[in-house]
């Protein structure tokens, strides 16, 4: 049975749309989703599922998550094999000084519009540095996140859709328990 990672957008940030993971992964399990597995507190849910169909499951768990908790976050699906290539396609691999804690991968709801990639290269955003892949844009941030001033709103419009960012360390940590699942059988 194929093994999903599900990414939310916006879950437990700011003091918004509060889910407690416990309740996410018995959401899951009510959802008939199988072996639901959360890292962190941010919406990152790994498990089991009998359908096919990306879109329809995405579309199953905020119905779900909306019914239940009163929020509808956005849902980005991933399969293993998606995000080992976002790690095997990452543009700072190899580069030296990079810290993973700085590095963000945002994974797009939808492909980027096709001007995206164009438009991105002719702004100036230092000192971060993006790279946009079809369905992912890696950003590397120098002097941390929280210090960025990176205008959110104008990468989101020149994207053409919407995502949710997760940083290094948590996108290797997510594929190594959905390595785990899928090992299991």
């Amino acid at each position: 049975m194929p093994v999903l990672i599900a990414m939310l957008r916006a879950v437990n940030v700011g003091g918004h749309s509060k889910i407690k993971m416990d309740a996410l992964r018995k959401l899951f399990l009510d959802l008939r989703l199988e072996e639901p597995q959360t890292y962190v507190q941010s919406g990152n849910i790994i498990f089991r599922s009998r359908e096919s169909g990306l879109e329809k499951i995405a579309e199953r768990i905020q119905e779900g998550i909306e019914s239940r908790f009163g929020c509808c976050p956005d849902v980005v699906l991933r399969t293993p094999d998606e995000l080992r290539t976002v790690v095997a396609k990452n543009p700072f691999k190899g580069r030296s000084g990079i810290e993973p804690g700085k590095l963000q991968v945002v994974f797009l709801l939808s492909d980027a519009a096709k001007t995206a990639r164009a438009e991105l290269s002719a702004q100036n955003f230092n000192p971060e540095e993006l790279h946009l892949a079809t369905r992912e844009l890696y950003i590397y941030f120098p002097d941390g996140m929280g210090n960025s001033k990176l205008p959110w709103k104008r990468v989101d419009k020149i994207l053409g859709t919407r995502g949710t960012a997760r940083n290094w360390n948590s996108v290797t940590k997510i594929l190594d328990i959905a390595a785990k699942l899928e090992a299991a059988g």
